[in-house]
């Protein structure tokens, strides 16, 4: 396996169609995150994702990344919004994860304009660190359905270079998201900012039933299903690469499915638009987490 790479915008970087999420190393132990790790790399991974939030995803997994820094892409990002509170967690991350500097910072979570006012001094911190050195670029992450209108006047408002959000087919099948991402695409695409997709295996919020998956929605087992899940996501246009579910026990189908992707035709697209607007939402996080 051999993924295929994608250029991330600006950045210049070749990424790999999947991008590993580090949330499925949230409470793994060292041996399950190295086997998944180093999957993860034979499949042609060559960019990490991953943040303090994510459990003890940094401590089991920064060996890891400082022993293949030179292979890889590091995102990293954080969810502080005071200053001295963001500087003191991007050199904490630093030592944990082995690097010198990130290629990418994130300012993560940011899901309404609201959030965005909050998060000012987040973003002036960040950009003083990419004047410094501390991060090649800076980008910012949401997810939630007023996270593209959010991410929209973020652009607008800062010296981006990427933006994360959901691209999977029951956000898409709103009217609303669909306008608003829309809008943030072409923005992007004028800017060269790059594009990364999350939530591209979900499929629907848990509600009362039994969790068989981590992830705090339901994501996508079946194979085939999997698969068009992934090529929707990578086909819709502005889309670079997607950050892998947060389950260590389906990252062997995501991989598959990532390698085995192809551009979806318009008419299946369609068809499967129509079919995700019949399925639960996993959004707002606050209401399905669990």
């Amino acid at each position: 396996m051999a993924l295929t790479t994608r250029r991330l915008g600006r950045t210049e970087h070749q990424s790999s169609l999947a991008i590993l999420g580090g949330a499925m190393f949230w409470n793994t132990d060292q041996e399950t995150t190295e086997r998944a790790f180093h999957l993860a790399l034979e499949a042609g991974v060559n960019h990490v994702d991953i943040a303090p939030s994510y459990g003890h995803a940094e401590v089991v997994a920064g060996p890891l990344v400082a022993a293949n820094r030179s292979r890889l892409f590091v995102g990293e990002k954080t969810g502080r919004k005071n200053p001295d509170g963001v500087r003191a967690e991007l050199e904490n991350s630093l030592g944990r994860l082995g690097c010198d500097a990130f290629d990418l910072y994130q300012v993560h979570g940011v899901v309404s304009l609201d959030d965005l006012e909050t998060r000012a001094g987040a973003f002036e911190t960040i950009l003083r660190a990419r004047d410094e050195g501390l991060t090649r670029f800076v980008g910012i992450t949401g997810h939630d359905l007023s996270t593209a209108a959010a991410q929209l006047e973020a652009v607008k408002r800062y010296d981006l270079d990427s933006v994360m959000l959901p691209v999977y087919p029951r956000a898409v099948a709103d009217p609303q998201y669909a306008s608003d991402l829309a809008a943030l695409f072409d923005e992007c695409a004028r800017r060269d900012v790059a594009v990364m997709a999350i939530k591209a295996g979900a499929w629907r919020p848990w509600g009362d039933r039994e969790k068989t998956a981590n992830p705090w929605y339901e994501p996508f087992t079946d194979e085939a299903l999997l698969q068009r899940a992934v090529d929707f996501t990578l086909s819709t246009p502005g889309v670079m690469a997607f950050c892998t579910p947060g389950d260590v026990s389906i990252l062997p189908a995501v991989l598959a499915a990532a390698d085995g992707y192809r551009p979806m035709t318009a008419e299946a697209r369609d068809a499967l638009l129509t079919e995700a607007a019949e399925w639960p939402i996993i959004f707002p996080l606050a209401e399905n987490a669990r």
